[in-house]
């Protein structure tokens, strides 16, 4: 499973040509907001068709920019309200009837679009035993919650032991407990899927295993071989996409996309809409254009490989499906939109 990670300029740079606005981002000493770290498995760097093109659809994703530094006004460090939903330091719990627990803010890859980036790599490390033993007896004391999301971080930097006792735990307290693995590994490091991992988690069904292909360019040999070993153990596989500016704001790249996964039996389950998080706003399509986009995509694509289009509201407001729910009020600059709670979100039209 070893694989060799780029991390620094030096390094990088001998592998791709580093443009201005990339060395930015490596040599500012003391940056004005935080940013996640460098860190790009080969495997996903050898994904990059061009070394000399700077807007290739991968590199976009795994390479900083020194556009990372600036933030709007509008932008947010905790961008979907996670902190007001806390349960325990772990455990969140927005939603009724699910909760999410993250594992480790550590990741394969960082991804430069990452809306969790005040957790992610920021030294909360592994969560401990005695940590997921107090999310465990929350599930327990709840029995409202029926689905339980392991994210963080990338839960699958944990070796399989580590992994197969938390699990372990989490089972134990609630045996129907549906639970969703997070986890980008099938994209950026195909080799984390084992097939002892793979028989690890066909233990716990019901199970499924939640990923994130943003570009056909990252539907490889690699990543299709093991999402297949995954749903061949009876593992079913759900994705995630992220709508990117210059990345894949095409209905054609996303047409391509879905088809591609629907054919590897991988479920296209969300297309999201670029969250508030701070530093982001190179990545965001304007909110007008990307529903336009995506009403067009679903002209010309089947309902099997249409993923629905939602977005978190700015600020702890949840998700809510962008085709189907239409704003409440509409000004120049921002729409707003009722929750399920009945309080009004604002979400601006341009990054």
């Amino acid at each position: 499973m070893a694989e060799s990670f780029f991390r620094d300029m030096n390094t990088l740079d001998q592998q791709i040509s580093l443009t201005p606005e990339e060395r930015g981002w490596f040599s500012r000493n003391a940056p004005p907001i935080p940013s996640p770290p460098c860190a790009v498995p080969a495997h996903y760097l050898s994904l990059i068709k061009d070394p000399d093109d700077p807007n290739d659809p991968v590199r976009r994703q795994c390479i900083p920019t020194d556009r990372e530094y600036t933030a709007l006004p509008q932008e947010l460090e905790d961008p979907l309200g996670e902190d007001s939903c806390s349960a325990s330091r772990r455990l969140l719990h927005r939603y009724p009837d699910r909760a999410l627990f993250l594992t480790t803010d550590q990741c394969w890859m960082y991804c430069r679009h990452c809306f969790r980036r005040r957790f992610t790599a920021r030294g909360h490390q592994r969560a401990t035993v005695n940590e997921i033993k107090v999310a465990a007896d929350y599930l327990n004391m709840h029995p409202e919650v029926r689905e339980l999301l392991v994210s963080g971080g990338d839960p699958l930097t944990a070796d399989d032991a580590y992994l197969d006792q938390m699990l372990r735990i989490f089972r134990g307290v609630r045996p129907s407990l549906v639970i969703r693995i997070c986890t980008r590994a099938p994209v950026v490091y195909p080799s984390r899927i084992t097939e002892k991992l793979c028989g690890m988690l066909g233990k716990y069904h019901p199970l499924y295993v939640v990923t994130q292909f943003n570009h056909p360019h990252e539907c490889s040999e690699s990543s299709m071989s093991v999402t297949s070993e995954l749903i061949d153990r009876g593992i079913p596989v759900c994705n995630q996409s992220v709508l990117l500016r210059g990345i894949n704001d095409h209905e054609q790249i996303l047409g391509e996309l879905f088809r591609l996964l629907t054919a590897a039996r991988i479920t296209p389950y969300y297309l999201f809409q670029g969250d508030l998080a701070r530093g982001t706003s190179h990545f965001r399509v304007p909110l007008q254009k990307g529903i336009a986009l995506v009403r067009k995509l679903t002209h010309e694509i089947s309902g099997l490989s249409m993923p629905t289009f939602a977005v978190d509201l700015p600020g702890g407001g949840g998700k809510i499906r962008l085709l189907e729910q239409q704003p409440e009020v509409k000004t120049p600059g921002k729409w707003g939109y009722r929750s399920r709670t009945g309080i009004l979100y604002w979400y601006p039209l341009e990054p």
